[in-house]
Parts: C-alpha cells; sequence; structure tokens
C-alpha cells in the first residue's frame, strides 16, 4: 500500500504535490470569478449581444413576408450565396497552396508574405475595392491586358463580385489551413516520401486528409465572410440589381428608403450566420462540440 508522504532527508514527513486532476479539482471549487474580471465580461458580453437583441425585437414580424417579397430581395440573396460559393471555390483552389507554402517550406521573407497574405483581414474593405480598381481595372495592371487580349472586363460585373469577395475571404482560409498543416504530424509525409511517393503524392494523399478538418472549417470562414462583404463589392463591382447587388448592398440601399425592409433583410443575413456557425460544430470554433 502506497503512502501519500514521502520522508524529508531531516526527518518527519512531506506531502507531495496533488495530480493535475486533483489541481483541476480545487481550481474548480476555488471561490467565484473576480468581480474585477466579471463585470467587463459580462459589459463585453452585453456590448456584443444587445445589437442582436435589439435587431429581433425591432423586426417587422408580421410585415415580414411582404417586406422579403420585393423584386430585388430574393435576386440579391440568389446572386450572394452564387457568388459566396464561386469565391469559396476560388479561395480553396489557391489558398490551400498557399497555406502548404507557409506552413511546410523554408524561404527568405517567408515572414513578410505571411504578412502580405493577412493583410486584407485588417485593411479597410474600400481601400481593397479600390487596390482591386487599380489591378483589374480597364486600366489597371492586369486589367487592361485581359481586356486587349481576351476581351474580359471584371469591374462592374458579376465576376466582379466574386474577385472582391475572395480578395478579403481568402486569408481566413490560409490562415486556418496553415494553422492545421503546423499541428499535424509531418513524420506521415516524411514516411510516405520514403516509400518513394512523389511530394505531391504526399500532399493528395496524406496531407489533405489530416487536415480536412481545418481546410472544411476555413472554407466555411471565407464562405460566411464573403457573404457579408460590402466595402471591396461596392468599390469594384458597383450595386447593380441582378447583377452584383447582394444582400449587404441590398441592406444599405433599403435603409435610406425603406428601414423596415433593411430590417427584415439583415435578420436574414443573422439566422445565415448563424447556420453558419452551427455547421462549425463548435469544435471547429474552439468550443465544446
Amino acid at each position: 500500500m502506497t503512502s501519500n508522504t514521502t520522508a524529508p532527508a531531516g526527518g518527519g514527513s512531506q506531502r507531495t504535490a496533488p495530480g493535475p486532476a486533483r489541481v483541476r479539482r480545487l481550481a474548480r471549487r476555488g471561490g467565484g470569478v473576480p468581480v474585477v474580471l466579471l463585470v467587463p465580461a459580462l459589459l463585453g458580453l452585453a456590448f456584443l449581444v444587445l445589437p442582436l437583441i435589439g435587431l429581433l425585437v425591432k423586426a417587422p414580424w408580421s410585415s415580414m413576408p411582404s417586406e422579403l417579397d420585393g423584386g430585388t430581395v430574393w435576386p440579391a440573396l440568389r446572386l450572394s450565396l452564387e457568388t459566396a460559393t464561386a469565391a469559396t471555390a476560388v479561395s480553396l483552389l489557391l489558398g490551400v497552396p498557399l497555406a502548404w507554402l507557409l506552413a511546410r517550406t523554408e524561404f527568405p521573407g517567408r515572414r513578410f508574405l505571411r504578412t502580405l497574405v493577412t493583410l486584407p483581414l485588417v485593411m479597410p474593405p474600400v481601400v481593397g475595392g479600390v487596390a482591386l480598381l487599380l489591378v483589374f481595372g480597364r486600366n489597371g495592371l492586369v486589367g487592361e491586358w485581359l481586356n486587349s487580349a481576351f476581351g474580359i472586363t471584371l469591374p462592374f460585373t458579376t465576376a466582379g463580385v466574386v474577385v472582391a469577395e475572395a480578395f478579403v475571404a481568402m486569408p481566413f482560409l490560409v490562415l486556418s489551413v496553415e494553422g492545421a498543416l503546423r499541428g499535424s504530424d509531418s513524420r506521415y509525409e516524411e514516411a510516405a516520401a520514403t516509400l518513394g511517393a512523389s511530394r505531391f503524392t504526399a500532399f493528395r494523399r496524406v496531407t489533405l486528409p489530416l487536415v480536412a478538418p481545418g481546410i472544411g472549417a476555413g472554407a466555411v470562414l471565407a464562405w460566411a465572410r464573403a457573404l457579408g462583404e460590402f466595402g471591396a463589392t461596392i468599390t469594384f463591382a458597383g450595386d447593380f440589381p441582378g447583377t452584383t447587388q447582394t444582400m449587404p448592398l441590398a441592406v444599405y440601399l433599403a435603409l435610406e428608403n425603406d428601414p423596415d425592409a433593411a430590417i427584415a433583410l439583415s435578420v436574414v443575413l443573422l439566422i445565415v450566420s448563424v447556420l453558419v456557425l452551427a455547421g462549425l460544430r463548435g469544435r471547429w470554433t474552439g468550443g465544446a462540440a
């Protein structure tokens, strides 16, 4: 039978330190939350939640069907869903290899490249729209060549909406996939290489299945970000019903003329956002499943 005490050199007995499980139990029983933390935490919660509650309380529920029955609502919603999905596909096609490059290779300037990749997260979306115009506009660095060589014009078109949404949404995917790649065990890829698999085969057959949850989480976040994009879209693609007017643009336009319709459209976008977060199943957002 073992003892919970150890004998020190000077005689007597000394208790050993409690194990990790006991430490966690003691921490949970160690008193309530300090007031100095509880009060700002509750204020922060109220700051984030009260606007959503206000939106639901002020929503014209009785007239909601008629508010959503306008001629631009459903085309805007359909266009938003289509362009957000297309922008997510572009982000997957380009962002997953970029995330692999940042996570699995060493080269000079990698930190600077990561900074450039994350820049659209902090840059004002309107500035991103202006930058897209300067590059893909008819007289832009690339747009002039696209127009003269292929007759492709991106600004103020549906394709321009996809470009603007992909520009602001792709960093979410890249960061999510890069984090998943850094957290995965690279020894599986090394084992595949020792068995004769090429670098691309190891990536396709080993790496992608390992980081599939990270790719899925990044794709959902990118899709949600693309769905709510406003600044870059209106700057680069304009606001043309049926062509470039997405739901956020429809909300902005309705707010000037029909506030009830703007609230109704906002409720629709809120419901879609909640469904997206529910689709993340908690484990991808860091919470319990």
